[in-house]
């Protein structure tokens, strides 16, 4: 039995530093929106990670799309973007700065993945989402209201496009 609707929001950008911050504050208000509030610290430092990954790595384009699902109880963060090499997690030196960002991913969720994805890849990673008491559940807000979107579109400027639906 579904207890809760499915639930989803994709937001594309050029992975580059000034817009990650951006996608944070997003990803936070898209949660807060969903009620969320527990997953917003877990799911914002994943995304940084893996936004930060594509800015570093990815060839021959920084555009990716920033995914979030939430289906039943989990929330599925997912990251794509068009360079076709696959990451790994590696062991970083203490002296080294950077490299750790994998290994985070599989310390903070539930479960975490990379798979090929047309001309590029799909990094994902999964967190438990706590479900709302049922007197929450019946004040929560209408399927067909819009989501909470406006102020962080106007906000980022035209590089970032955001989409979401609310399925249910």
């Amino acid at each position: 039995m579904i207890r809760q609707p499915s639930r989803h929001c994709t937001v594309e950008l050029q992975a580059v530093p000034a817009r990650i911050g951006h996608v944070r504050r997003i990803v936070s208000a898209q949660l807060r929106y969903w009620r969320l509030d527990a997953l917003i610290d877990p799911a914002a430092l994943g995304v940084t990670e893996l936004l930060a990954n594509v800015h570093r790595h990815a060839r021959p384009s920084k555009q990716c799309t920033v995914e979030l699902c939430v289906l039943l109880d989990q929330l599925t963060v997912s990251v794509h973007d068009e360079d076709p090499r696959l990451p790994r997690i590696r062991v970083a030196e203490s002296w080294e700065t950077c490299g750790r960002g994998l290994a985070l991913i599989a310390a903070l969720s539930e479960s975490w993945g990379v798979r090929p994805d047309g001309s590029g890849k799909v990094v994902w990673f999964t967190l438990p989402a706590l479900t709302t008491a049922p007197e929450e559940a019946r004040t929560a807000r209408g399927c067909g209201e819009p989501l909470p979107l406006e102020d962080a579109r106007t906000a980022t400027g035209s590089h970032i496009r955001i989409r979401g639906t609310k399925v249910g």
